[in-house]
């Protein structure tokens, strides 16, 4: 049976190694829209019902707005990430464009 081993403690752990990543949780919020040419029939019909409650109006779009919390090294990345989301799955580049708006949650 091998001996126990007792650690010294009158010496300090090894800090040898790779360093620690600290991470950051953001909120990117991602907000999709129509291209300006793409008919948007949502829209239309708000800005109808809107006139007919007697509001004026030069025009309405309507758009799709996603909040994303996620940890991630740096704003910076943050941003990268959510923008990888949007260009795979929130918006078809065809007929959307997008803006990432990334902020540190407290």
């Amino acid at each position: 049976m091998p001996p126990h081993r007792i650690r010294d403690t009158t010496k300090p752990f090894s800090t040898a190694g790779p360093p620690i990543e600290v991470m950051s949780t953001y909120t990117a919020t991602v907000t999709v829209r129509l291209k300006h040419g793409v008919l948007d029939p949502e829209a239309e019909t708000t800005k109808h019902a809107l006139e007919r409650l007697g509001f004026e109006l030069e025009g309405l779009r309507s758009t799709d707005r996603f909040e994303i919390d996620l940890e991630a090294e740096s704003e910076a990345a943050a941003g990268e990430r959510a923008s990888e989301m949007a260009d795979r799955l929130l918006a078809n580049p065809t007929i959307h464009d997008y803006d990432v708006e990334i902020s540190t949650r407290q």
